[in-house]
């Protein structure tokens, strides 16, 4: 896409953030106002492609962990991104070919590369418009409901994307209706930028996304605690991204950046 003219009604002049995170983590679905504005952001934090990086590693631990030990058969990842490897559906399908997902977005460019990577994989995985501030709207999709039973435990996953909600926007409320939606049993996955550490820097670096076409809200432990409110965090709690659940995929990765800030918070609950 790098050197391609943008698909209809697509603004290749404002950074987004998920191009931007696709560009942290090596990809090539980006525009040059998303490199520079990843560029910025690197000024600011050097360590950004790592912790995209650790990112989608404490995601596929979480899937791993839900389908081996939970019993986990159904995934609605809202926010998902532009696809890369190690999407959920492929950690899932390793252990379990069965596993359902649905995968939700409001970006077109997000949709239409999904749409197109999991063309043949239309039997256990969906790709549907939904906006996570229309919680109900997403749980009530037809095509979603065609391959996820609600009245079954479901995994919402909102990985590094609640932190696009402003407060006006009382994310906890929203995570709190999706929960309301979901049988009992379900789990939430979620990482969130937090400025636990290096607050100046994490505040510039949030300045840099709000001339995205979406802004980041940083958040406190606390604040970010309460996202999982009605969930019971399951060990090991509300921790850095290298702290939940290691394996050795990510042993090198946490003893090369023992030094490096935070920034990410994540967790797994599980509703009584």
């Amino acid at each position: 896409m790098a050197d391609d003219a943008p698909p209809p009604g697509i603004d290749a002049g404002v950074p987004n953030p998920a191009r931007m995170y696709n560009y942290f983590l090596g990809g090539k679905d980006n525009f040059a106002a998303d490199r520079e504005a990843a560029e910025r952001i690197m000024k600011v934090a050097p360590e950004a492609p790592a912790l995209a990086r650790r990112n989608r590693a404490f995601l596929r631990r979480a899937v791993r962990h839900l389908v081996a030990e939970a019993g986990i058969r159904q995934f609605v990842d809202i926010g998902t991104g532009l696809p890369t490897e190690g999407s959920v559906h492929e950690v899932a399908h390793e252990m379990d070919p069965g596993v359902r997902v649905a995968y939700v977005d409001n970006d077109p460019v997000v949709l239409a590369h999904s749409q197109a990577l999991l063309s043949g994989t239309t039997a256990t995985t969906v790709t549907v418009h939904g906006d996570l501030r229309r919680p109900e709207e997403i749980l009530a999709d037809p095509e979603l409901r065609s391959l996820i039973d609600v009245s079954e435990p479901v995994a919402i996953l909102l990985v590094a994307v609640v932190h696009f909600l402003t407060d006006d926007d009382k994310p906890a409320e929203l995570v709190a209706r999706l929960r309301e939606c979901v049988a009992p049993g379900s789990h939430l996955v979620l990482s969130h930028v937090t400025d636990e550490e290096r607050a100046g820097d994490a505040r510039e670096g949030a300045a840099v996304y709000r001339q995205a076409s979406s802004g980041v809200t940083l958040r406190s432990r606390e604040q970010i605690h309460e996202l999982f409110g009605g969930f019971r965090l399951i060990e090991p709690g509300l921790v850095p991204l290298d702290e939940w659940r290691p394996d050795d995929e990510n042993l090198l990765a946490r003893q090369a950046g023992r030094h490096l800030p935070t920034w990410f918070l994540c967790g797994v609950g599980r509703t009584p």
